[in-house]
């Protein structure tokens, strides 16, 4: 799993339980690690969230910022006075996920990620991509992003949250679909940008309500699934628990020279 050099502790020891719960063994990447002489064998890539991918790597300068922000609350009574409740929590967890700051880019977290995603793509290795790291699965294959999703949550604010409030529709029969059991799934939201092109190869498999794009995948055999939420952190979600599983089944296959990935039941 990838990282940025300072923070993202919250990301990291999630998703490292999760995979380890799915029978995996998670390996950390950063940035600083780049040039170790020698890096751990890697049977597949977990790109994280974090800082905004720059959008130079897509072709466009960096647009500024709007003059109003986009709400980030719900329209729920019930959910605001929770949000109020545990807003130090949230605080805490965002912090140590390494979310603060990202509007500012991370230029070497880039130069990495995009290097292993290439490998990991040219080798066929099985790739998740959460949130940024779907973007840049996106962007490595040719794809573009929107810096800014304002226009499209005019009437009901785009919620940032890590709770799972926001429901997407999942297209049936898609590789995601199969893994999580279902095609509608409630899901975190914890994004102001999104894939706009999908990229060489890459289907849009789920959407909002919005029609903002939620998830892709890779065309063909190869597992390479992008998720606009956070599946590690609703670890109390049986279908984002299955949706770890089926990377591990997927590494362990990898391994074992089998090129068409079964879906984990």
């Amino acid at each position: 799993m990838t990282g940025p050099d300072r923070g993202g502790q919250a990301a990291w020891l999630f998703t490292a339980w999760a995979v380890r719960l799915a029978g995996g063994r998670p390996i950390r990447i950063r940035p600083q690690d780049r040039h170790r002489p020698r890096l751990p064998p890697l049977s597949a890539l977990i790109v994280g969230g974090g800082a905004d991918v720059e959008p130079a790597l897509y072709g466009e300068a960096k647009a500024s910022p709007p003059m109003r922000e986009l709400r980030r609350r719900s329209g729920s009574l019930t959910v605001f006075l929770l949000s109020l409740l545990l807003f130090p929590l949230i605080w805490i967890a965002r912090r140590l996920s390494g979310l603060r700051g990202r509007h500012g880019g991370d230029g070497d977290r880039d130069a990495l990620e995009t290097e292993l995603l290439q490998q990991a793509l040219t080798e066929g290795k099985p790739v998740l991509g959460i949130c940024r790291g779907a973007q840049l699965l996106n962007v490595v294959n040719g794809g573009t992003l929107y810096q800014e999703l304002s226009d499209f949550y005019e009437e009901a604010a785009n919620l940032d949250t890590i709770w799972p409030l926001k429901s997407v529709d999942l297209v049936s029969h898609s590789r995601l679909a199969m893994t999580l059991g279902r095609t509608r799934c409630p899901v975190n939201s914890m994004h102001r940008q999104a894939i706009r092109d999908p990229g060489r190869d890459l289907t849009v498999v789920a959407r909002d309500r919005h029609n903002v794009t939620q998830a892709i995948e890779l065309d063909g055999n190869a597992w390479v699934i992008g998720v606009q939420w956070h599946p590690e952190y609703l670890p109390q979600r049986r279908e984002q628990r299955r949706l770890f599983r089926a990377l591990v089944t997927a590494a362990r296959q990898w391994d074992a020279g089998v090129t068409t990935c079964a879906v984990q039941q």
